[in-house]
């Protein structure tokens, strides 16, 4: 049985960046899609990035395109979320998620069988 665990979440002024971890442990992950998610108060969870089994496709919302990257070393089992000029509306929980459905990109959330417990960030003004 496979687990998710996010880290690299925190506080950050508005314009910083944060670079968030997500470490597979119990099973491999390495041949399917996998993605980040994130959950602002009050608000359904949104997708923000996937990417396909072997790292060679990726695919963005609109609202973070040019600044955050997606990747993965399916050698540590670890996916990667880079975000860059972070604004005070993206703070959220953010979630990372695993596909064993699918080894392409996964944008809906219904399609991914595993989650982490999610990493906080909090983007200040």
């Amino acid at each position: 049985q496979g687990q998710l665990v996010e880290s690299g979440g925190g506080l950050v002024q508005a314009g910083g960046s944060l670079r968030l971890s997500c470490v597979a442990s119990g099973r491999t992950f390495s041949s399917y899609g996998m993605g980040w998610f994130r959950q602002a108060p009050g608000k359904e969870r949104e997708f923000v990035a996937g990417i396909n089994w072997s790292g060679g496709s990726t695919y963005y919302a609109d609202s973070v395109k040019g600044r955050f990257t997606i990747s993965r070393d399916n050698a540590k089992n670890t996916v990667y979320l880079q975000m860059n000029s972070l604004k005070p509306e993206e703070t959220a929980v953010y979630y990372c998620a695993a596909s064993t459905l699918l080894r392409g990109i996964v944008a809906a959330a219904t399609l991914y069988d595993y989650w982490g417990q999610g990493t906080q960030v909090t983007v200040s003004s």
